[in-house]
């Protein structure tokens, strides 16, 4: 299993998106995908979502919110369990980083972007100001077959 953090940092109407174009064995090459990564040992969610968006950003977030968790189940990779947060404050000026080109997006112009189709379902429960929410997704390869919202099975 994987535990990991994504943030969707949100300035003028756009999020910060990152474009994964610079690893070559990337399970998110060519995808846009939010700010985040995996957690190290004993850190807690925010501990693990400050420290990714600083070392793959440059900018420090100054408050966010905890928004829900995703569990992905795929036939291709192990499950993992992702602790999604938003936060609208934050310093520091952008760096370059390692694993894509970072780039601000405005907010009705993300799902015409290369993403992961179950992305779209907590991009819209997120811009819906969804309560904290459990979502379940199931992969086939790159195709999303099954979606559940809060235990119940949702239309995709």
């Amino acid at each position: 299993m994987k535990y990991t953090t994504v943030c969707y940092i949100e300035k003028d109407d756009s999020y910060l998106m990152l474009h994964r174009i610079k690893k070559e064995n990337d399970a998110n090459r060519d995808k846009w995908i939010g700010i985040g990564g995996k957690f190290l040992d004993g850190e807690s969610p925010e501990d693990c979502v400050l420290r990714e968006v600083y070392e793959e950003t440059g900018l420090t977030l100054k408050s966010w919110r905890y928004r829900g968790i995703v569990t992905f189940v795929s036939d291709r990779w192990e499950t993992e369990y992702m602790h999604i947060f938003t936060s609208d404050s934050f310093s520091g000026s952008l760096i370059d980083c390692d694993e894509g080109v970072l780039e601000w997006v405005k907010n009705e112009e993300l799902n015409s972007l290369p993403l992961w189709e179950g992305d779209k379902i907590f991009h819209r429960l997120i811009n819906e100001g969804a309560p904290f929410f459990s979502l379940k997704l199931r992969y086939e390869g790159e195709s999303l077959v099954f979606a559940a919202l809060n235990g119940r099975q949702i239309e995709i």
